[in-house]
């Protein structure tokens, strides 16, 4: 247990907390006539989570502790992280569900090609659309949580949701065509093998028995 590792398992623990605030409204607190309602709260949690994302991924790479649990946990968390997120602010009508629904079927896809890919023995590395895509989503998901008491920001809100969504869904196109071009000449690779022998025998026949 390396400190990117823990910084990942502190990530899925900010999950329930993070839902349980968006979810109950609470707290409310004063602090000496300093009113911090939940939704502080909220963005407090989700740019804390946010912030774990960006450090164990940094930490890993300076001190050479990547590890094939970092490698497994580290998505994980992110899909936990967001989709939570995001759930919840569709539950409080804060966020349109189709929106949502389009927001995570997006991190269900491209984890599909990944998935395949794995199989093949290839790998679909991350992409700068999708690491603008991540940055996108905590930004418009800390305005729609700051518009839940503050209904002026709301517009603005949605607009940023509407960038995120453009975005999942063009960074799902540009992983769909990096996964394919892969698979497709390993494809190609595979007839190849496959016909020489048959090749093999037409260009020799006298090879060939006969009766």
């Amino acid at each position: 247990m390396n400190l990117p590792n823990s910084l990942t398992i502190l990530r899925i623990f900010f999950v329930p907390l993070l839902v349980v605030v968006l979810l109950t409204r609470e707290p409310n607190w004063n602090f000496w006539g300093l009113s911090v309602h939940f939704e502080i709260w909220g963005m407090l949690i989700l740019l804390a989570a946010a912030a774990t994302d960006a450090a164990d991924g940094y930490f890993a790479r300076k001190r050479a502790e990547i590890t094939t649990l970092g490698i497994l946990l580290d998505p994980i968390a992110d899909k936990l992280l967001i989709s939570a997120a995001f759930i919840s602010l569709a539950a409080m009508g804060l966020a349109p569900a189709w929106m949502v629904v389009i927001i995570i079927g997006r991190e269900f896809v491209v984890d599909g090609l990944r998935s395949i890919a794995s199989g093949e023995g290839l790998i679909i590395p991350a992409s700068t659309l999708g690491k603008t895509k991540m940055f996108l989503q905590v930004i418009a998901g800390c305005f729609v949580i700051y518009s839940a008491t503050h209904p002026g920001f709301k517009v603005f809100a949605l607009l940023l949701l509407g960038l995120v969504v453009i975005s999942a869904v063009v960074s799902a196109v540009h992983y769909f065509l990096m996964f394919w071009s892969q698979v497709d000449d390993r494809i190609k690779v595979r007839q190849r093998e496959s016909l020489a022998p048959i090749l093999n025998q037409e260009k020799n026949p006298q090879d060939v028995p006969t009766r």
